[in-house]
């Protein structure tokens, strides 16, 4: 290699000029400069001027470590009740666990309140009009309007209590959190309905609940409300308060059925001219009913208080005290559905410190352009998201070098996080990894992964590639929504964390799959001052779900690692046997095939009659090009699916991850089909959560399997 100095033509060796620059500027540590240039090709030709920046920009930011908040190889203990349950080590005894973290927050009342007075009624809720850029209103403006919302409503009729159930049924939007805010200001619960939901599970809420009053956010929603009230299957709803403006028409059509439809402005309004004395709830008061996703089976109701909440907030806090708790310079960007506990979780904690929300849109194709502008520091992710990043740097490294300057700034990050040192502002971060970051804004610190499983390869890389503070939690809507979560400094991958302070977590056994807690492992289960109280009107699941002694059995297999954290390894639901008796849990096998880079979802289905299993594939349309191409084939993502040379490589490609992962030889799939379109919400195949629905899939899918199973067995 040569380097050329400065404008001048007198050309050294590497060596030689490496060695001046050192004893010229006196650095000690320069590794990482040396790294990249010993990684460089002979033929290269760097600027001595290059270098020395480098080398002054490495010294000026050379990193320090994160000191954990305890001591990572063990981050729970076992307490003296004879089941063999774990607490959190940042407890300081067994009855230590946390309610709340703020004396003046007891209720989710309480969080806009405080955050009001951290903020110093600074910037809350934030909304942009495409090319815009984003609006915001402040933290008064939002208690304000809530209780004008809530006093509009009692205009019409309802009574503050706890009695009183609000559905809505819209998306991410400034006016959901209001209504929700007017739903605590007065100690109505507040029922939310995924917007992606069809009629029939609509029905099926409203009904359980018996809600009468919906708000909803577009006039399609109204109609779609109005529809259920014609046909006699939600005959409770009597009102329908819309956010976005409607026509007469749908009044009018409202009128002939027996419910009102109001503009969301105008119960505002009424709310301003005759505004009703706030009644705050009581910590125990019942402040959600939040339906779960129904992948097997009607949605369950799970009744979760303010204390509940509360809880699971300052359970958070607690574990993240030390580093990067939210505060007014914070921005969270909205788009994972308000509807489900995890973002709901995380927008309590960020206003509950004063921080900013800003909602996308409403389209997911306008989520990055969303990004850009808002600048995000606070980010909840899906594991779906991070796979998708992942395979875009991935497949950008197309050539021999790119891919072993990926590799090489890989390895370094990674290193580095292994010391407990987070940042983004090394060499490889201005050489490599630069762009994906500035695509998620350039400002992001916090990241939050939750609602499925993420492979370790994925969280690894995606760490070291954004140099920002990643928390991975495993819960569910039962116990509010975290029950175990990864602790500042833990940087390594493969668990969910240790169970978090305001839960105990003990394993039980389940013989039938050959797990035995004494062994360290078996199903999960979780007591705590976060686990709800029940569903709504559904004694029988309730005491399927809470057992006598008041432990959340959460269905999911986990092992205990010897650092006292959690690994999920099996699911005890949805699991089913083949012919010959064996066990399978087709979600752990979907979670270890969808690793593969080529593979967007999968759907392992098996039969009690049938020996083996099949799987339907359907390829990411991103990776699927670049594999045809590498084996001569061309044509339409259609006709690519079709072909029996791709299927069979895919398929190879899919056993090797499975064998991989440890998957016995009945858990891997015989065959595959792969289907060209995206399973989606909106075609009833995935819950707004984006987990399967096992009976629609084996429905639809129903000629597929058959064929599968008709041209594969013996």
């Amino acid at each position: 290699m040569m380097l050329v100095y400065g404008h001048r033509s007198e050309r050294l060796t590497a060596t030689m000029q490496k060695e001046e620059l050192l004893t010229h500027l006196r650095i000690p540590e320069l590794g990482e400069v040396q790294q990249f240039l010993r990684s460089l090709p002979s033929s290269t030709v760097l600027g001595i001027g290059t270098i020395a920046a480098l080398a002054i920009y490495w010294y000026a930011t050379r990193p320090k470590a994160q000191v954990p908040p305890c001591d990572l190889s063990m981050q729970s203990v076992e307490i003296d009740n004879g089941e063999r349950a774990r607490r959190s080590v940042l407890l300081k005894d067994d009855d230590d666990l946390i309610c709340c973290y703020y004396q003046d927050v007891r209720t989710l009342y309480d969080v806009l309140k405080r955050g009001l007075i951290v903020s110093s009624n600074g910037p809350c809720l934030g909304s942009r009009k495409p090319n815009q850029p984003y609006q915001w209103i402040s933290y008064r403006e939002v208690i304000d309007r809530a209780e004008y919302v809530g006093s509009g409503i009692f205009l019409r009729g309802y009574r503050a209590g706890n009695s009183e159930y609000i559905g809505v049924f819209a998306q991410n939007r400034p006016e959901w959190v209001i209504v929700e805010q007017a739903c605590y200001t007065y100690s109505m619960v507040l029922v939310p309905l995924y917007d992606t939901l069809e009629i029939e599970a609509i029905s099926y809420i409203i009904n359980k609940a018996d809600i009468e009053v919906i708000i909803c956010d577009t006039a399609v929603r109204a109609e779609t409300l109005l529809k259920g009230v014609e046909t006699g299957i939600t005959s409770e709803v009597k009102t329908i308060i819309v956010m976005d403006p409607f026509g007469e028409d749908l009044k009018e059509r409202g009128i002939k059925n027996g419910v009102e439809l109001v503009s969301l402005g105008e119960i505002e309004e009424l709310g301003r001219e005759k505004k009703h004395k706030p009644k705050p709830p009581h910590p125990d008061d019942l402040a959600v009913i939040c339906f779960t996703s129904g992948t097997t089976g009607n949605p369950k109701g799970a009744m979760l208080t303010h204390a509940n909440i509360v809880s699971n907030l300052s359970a958070f806090v607690k574990v993240t005290e030390k580093e990067n708790v939210p505060s007014p310079d914070d921005t969270l960007i909205s788009f994972l559905p308000l509807g489900h506990m995890f973002e709901r979780l995380v927008e309590v904690a960020v206003l509950c410190h004063g921080a900013r929300i800003g909602f996308f849109q409403g389209d997911i194709r306008l989520l990055m352009d969303d990004i850009k502008v808002l600048k995000p520091t606070i980010f909840p992710v899906v594991p779906r998201l991070l796979n998708r990043m992942y395979d875009r740097v991935h497949s950008q490294a197309n050539s021999f070098m790119k891919r072993k300057i990926l590799q090489l700034a890989s390895w370094r990050k990674i290193e580095e996080l292994r010391k407990g040192i987070m940042r983004r502002d090394s060499i490889w971060d201005i050489l490599v990894f630069r762009k994906v970051q500035a695509s998620l804004g350039g400002q992001v610190k916090l990241m939050v992964i939750g609602a499925a499983p993420v492979s370790e390869t994925v969280l690894t890389f995606v760490r070291a590639a954004l140099g920002c503070q990643f928390y991975e939690g495993y819960g569910q809507t039962e116990c509010t929504a975290g029950c175990s979560m990864t602790i500042p400094g833990d940087w390594s991958a493969g668990h969910v964390g240790a169970p978090m302070p305001c839960n105990l977590i003990k394993l039980v056994d389940v013989e039938e799959m050959n797990y035995f807690a004494a062994e360290g492992e078996g199903e999960v289960c979780v007591k705590g001052p976060n686990v709800f109280s029940g569903y709504l009107k559904d004694p029988e699941k309730t005491a399927e779900a809470l057992d006598e002694n008041n432990w959340l059995h959460t269905g999911d297999i986990g092992k205990w690692l010897p650092n006292g954290t959690l690994k999920i390894i099996d699911r005890k639901k949805n699991i089913f046997k083949l012919a010959q008796g064996e066990y399978i849990a087709p979600e752990k096998i979907e979670n270890i095939y969808v690793r593969s880079e080529v593979v967007a979802q999968v759907f392992v289905h098996g039969d009690g009659l049938q020996a083996f299993l099949v799987g339907i594939v359907i390829p990411d349309p991103d990776m699927l090009p670049g594999w045809a191409l590498k084996r001569n084939i061309k044509g339409s993502f259609e006709d690519l699916c079709k072909n029996k040379t791709l299927k069979d490589a895919i398929l190879e490609n899919m056993l090797k991850i499975g064998k991989e992962a440890g998957l016995k030889t009945f858990e891997q799939v015989k065959d595959i089909y792969l289907y060209p379109e995206m399973l989606t919400v909106q075609s009833g195949l995935l819950t707004p959560t984006f987990k399967t629905k096992r009976v629609e899939l084996r429905k639809f899918f129903s000629a597929q399997i058959a064929e599968l199973y008709a041209k594969n067995t013996i």
